[in-house]
């Protein structure tokens, strides 16, 4: 069924007669550690970072019927909203443009959505799409790239700004509680990620590497938003881990930015989360070595911040490939034994997995054909960088690009299927080393863009690590194709993405057949959710600046 591209500028619902949403009750943190179904309570619906939903009411056999329920457009107008910050009443220049996109995974709690951008936060009515309420956050300034969403504890809703706070807000109404600094947006870090709500703790991270500053994680207290512990991405003098490091100028200045939420396992009280890429970007002659913690997969005691185990993906990282990408809890079979395990499709184009109670390393496999980086993949399982590859004042031809074969958009794992999603790009650039001083900063090489030879959806073997199947998706005027894509799957035997160009699509999980789409007039820029409301089941996606929810017809 094909659904044509909707205007631009419509805003309104296009449902009628719908009651009012019910003001939120809190969050019942139960939810949390089950499969999403009447709510989505976090960013990847619980803490497995699966996005799978055990809903089949939308289902192979019927989704041809499903149909537009209503579109919300992000009004991040100031007039009428609650406010807060410590910024001007007119924005500096440079805080909007394409970080207005709807990159938020929207809540659903007590029957009402909370979504975001870079320095809104609203609630909206689900089953209509109409405004509760509107937060704007006053901003000093900050790199605008986008916001992941908020975390809810009881009836406090959590999100970070641009300009680097943690702001605790009043679900019912959107008043501000408080505001916390948690970095120095002079130094140029800016916040993205979506805080991860774990009982008493308030899990965040920092991002920036524009300058040569140090990563970190964070806890803070839900109550208060004081400091519970910190992490920090790269070691100092003496620590586990320094000797991968020239001196203490370079650790302190290493990044390893947590840029995503990443996932929880309850019974092994760890949070596993990716670190970012190494500063100086794109040249190591002023940091030889492996560069820990950058570009790692990173497990921590979620009660004290202590370090449980470490994988890196790209050891002295030098194009940008950070390890951001959502770690995802998978509990399955390897070699007839059950294991605890946690799978990542990396954006330097390797897929991993590791035994999550140790870190230890079980399957590598390439997830692109084009791949010309890697000399050879070692006994830990992780790829060599063939030094022929890094940037070169004459330039050197690279695949995946610094956009990298995968990124931010989040993957999906469906227990039904055993296969794991995500969309994939084989991207070529041209790296030319601009900064040849011995201790250079930010980034010091530049990245000439050459084009692709195409975008996949791609399913995955856990077990393998093989490709199952593999669709062609379309390379659009928007950008991006299938790296851009964040996935669900669900029980009804589907999976949510997009075509690359414009099209919201439903493929059977199975095969990858497309069996709907519906144009947007732009690539989802979001992951889509799903749940169940007044006992029907909604998909929910964002598109630019637009949210748009569809149910099956009555």
């Amino acid at each position: 069924m094909k659904i044509p591209m909707l205007p631009a500028l419509l805003v309104l619902s296009l449902a009628s007669g719908a009651a009012a949403a019910d003001l939120p009750r809190g969050l019942d943190p139960a939810l949390l550690t089950k499969p999403p179904t009447d709510s989505w309570p976090t960013y990847h619906g619980d803490y497995s970072g699966r996005r799978y939903s055990t809903l089949s009411q939308i289902n192979a056999d019927n989704v041809k019927n499903l149909s537009l329920a209503w579109i919300y457009r992000a009004n991040t107008q100031p007039a009428g909203a609650m406010t807060g910050g410590e910024g001007p009443d007119t924005p500096p220049p440079g805080t909007g443009g394409f970080g207005l996109d709807i990159k938020s995974t929207p809540l659903l709690v007590n029957g009402v959505l909370y979504l975001t951008a870079p320095d809104n936060v609203w609630a909206v009515d689900p089953r209509t799409g109409r405004e509760i309420w509107h937060f704007y956050w006053k901003t000093r300034g900050g790199i605008h790239i986008g916001n992941r969403g908020v975390g809810m504890y009881g009836n406090w809703l959590y999100f970070l700004t641009p300009d680097n706070y943690f702001v605790c807000l009043d679900a019912t109404t959107g008043k501000e509680r408080w505001h916390k600094e948690i970095a120095n947006v002079k130094r140029e870090y800016f916040s993205t990620a979506a805080p991860v709500v774990i009982r008493n703790h308030v899990i965040i991270g920092v991002g920036g590497d524009s300058l040569d500053v140090p990563g970190y994680l964070e806890s803070r207290d839900p109550d208060t938003g004081e400091l519970q512990w910190r992490w920090y991405t790269t070691p100092r003098p003496g620590e586990k881990g320094s000797e991968t490091w020239p001196d203490q100028y370079s650790m302190e200045h290493g990044g390893g930015m947590p840029w995503l939420p990443g996932s929880y396992d309850p019974e092994l009280n760890l949070y596993y989360f990716g670190t970012g890429n190494a500063n100086p970007v794109l040249s190591g002659q002023s940091r030889p070595g492996d560069n820990l913690w950058t570009a790692s997969i990173v497990a921590v005691n979620v009660d004290t911040g202590k370090m449980a185990w470490y994988y890196q993906a790209t050891p002295h990282d030098t194009h940008d490939w950070d390890a951001a990408q959502t770690p995802v809890l998978i509990d399955g079979v390897i070699d007839g034994k059950p294991r605890k395990l946690v799978a990542q499709a990396n954006r330097n184009g390797h897929f991993f997995v590791l035994d999550r109670t140790n870190g230890k390393h079980i399957l590598t496999a390439p997830l692109i054909d084009s791949l010309n980086w890697t000399k050879e993949i070692n006994a830990k399982g992780q790829p060599v960088g063939n030094p022929a590859k890094e940037a070169s004042i004459p330039g050197t031809l690279v695949s995946p690009t610094t956009d990298g074969t995968t990124n931010w958009p989040p993957p999906s794992f469906n227990p039904d299927t055993g296969l794991f999603y995500v969309g994939t790009t084989r991207g070529y650039s041209i790296f030319y080393l601009t900064d040849t001083d011995p201790r250079p900063q930010g980034w010091a090489a530049a990245e000439r863009h050459l084009g692709n030879l195409g975008a996949e959806l791609k399913a995955i073997d856990y077990q393998t690590g093989k490709i199952v199947w593999s669709r062609p998706q379309a390379i659009s005027a928007w950008g991006g194709g299938g790296g851009s894509m964040g996935l669900l799957s669900t029980a009804g035997k589907l999976l949510f993405g997009n075509d690359g160009g414009g099209d919201f699509v439903a493929y059977e999980a199975a095969t990858g057949n497309p069996l709907w789409h519906a144009g947007l007039g732009n690539n989802t820029t979001n992951g889509p959710s799903t749940f169940l409301l007044d006992g029907r089941q909604y998909v929910v996606v964002g598109a630019g600046d637009q949210l748009f929810a569809f149910t099956l017809q009555p």
